[in-house]
């Protein structure tokens, strides 16, 4: 088995128990928590939209950093969502901190499983270290203040609902209705812009988008790369039209890696 912290700040650092799991979920969670309130301007500094898709890191020492994704594929734990830099100025800096914390919080619990699979967590020892992540509030909770107000049950509900309307508003927006109903002017916008590309479309041929290989239909949103000029459907690359409106220079995923790479 290969080392279990790869990842900055547990080197040496291979949790096996569900009392050493936590532990780690626990120092990670509270480096983000940092990055996130105390030190928010250093995180919002650090998180340039000029630059690569940016992931955020909790350590087990409670440190954190913003840095690229890993490049080993697969990579040697779960990854951070990545790109939380090109979100940055197209939303209120609160509704960014939140969706980064509702981000957070998936990949905490997503890194503490993974140690749980890795070692053989039977389903009492799952439900244990569950109960355990869950007996704190969650990032979200921290971020959004609902962790200092009303009891255990009250924030717990405001969480899900918090969390519903986030991913509902911001990635849950690939289903065109939900997306373009509360949000005419923009629907208007989108659709002069489709317009356009399928008058390109008609020029070119068929274009197939660069990521699944299907064609070009008129009702979906595509986005095209402005260094290898491929075109591709924005539910493939996780791009919403209100993303794309705040993107100056946008970078198709293989484009990314590359330029990150060499």
């Amino acid at each position: 088995i290969m080392d279990g912290g790869g990842d900055g700040g547990g080197a040496a650092y291979n949790p096996r128990t569900v009392e050493e799991v936590f532990r780690d979920f626990k120092g990670r969670r509270n480096g983000m928590i940092k990055a996130l309130t105390t030190d928010v301007q250093e995180f919002y500094r650090l998180c340039d939209p000029e630059k690569e898709n940016l992931c955020l890191y909790g350590h087990p020492n409670e440190h954190w950093e913003v840095n690229l994704p890993a490049e080993e594929v697969p990579p040697e734990l779960p990854e951070p969502v990545l790109g939380i830099n090109f979100a940055r100025d197209g939303m209120m800096e609160k509704d960014w901190l939140s969706l980064v914390a509702v981000h957070s919080d998936a990949w905490l619990l997503a890194v503490a499983f993974f140690f749980g699979a890795r070692f053989g967590f039977d389903k009492a020892d799952r439900k244990r270290l569950f109960n355990m992540m869950n007996d704190l509030p969650s990032i979200f909770e921290v971020v959004a203040g609902t962790a200092k107000k009303a009891s255990k049950e009250k924030s717990s509900v405001s969480n899900n609902s918090s969390n519903r309307s986030k991913s509902n508003s911001k990635r849950g927006s690939e289903p065109k209705p939900k997306y373009s109903k509360p949000e005419p002017k923009d629907e208007e916008e989108e659709e002069g812009v489709e317009e356009e590309d399928e008058d390109d479309d008609d020029e070119q041929g068929e274009t197939q988008c660069g990521a699944c290989g299907e064609s070009y239909a008129a009702d979906e949103f595509w986005i095209c790369c402005d260094l290898c000029e491929n075109w591709f459907h924005g539910k493939c690359v996780k791009i919403t039209p209100a993303r794309a409106e705040h993107i100056k220079q946008y970078k198709c995923p293989s484009c990314s890696n590359k330029r990150a790479r060499s």
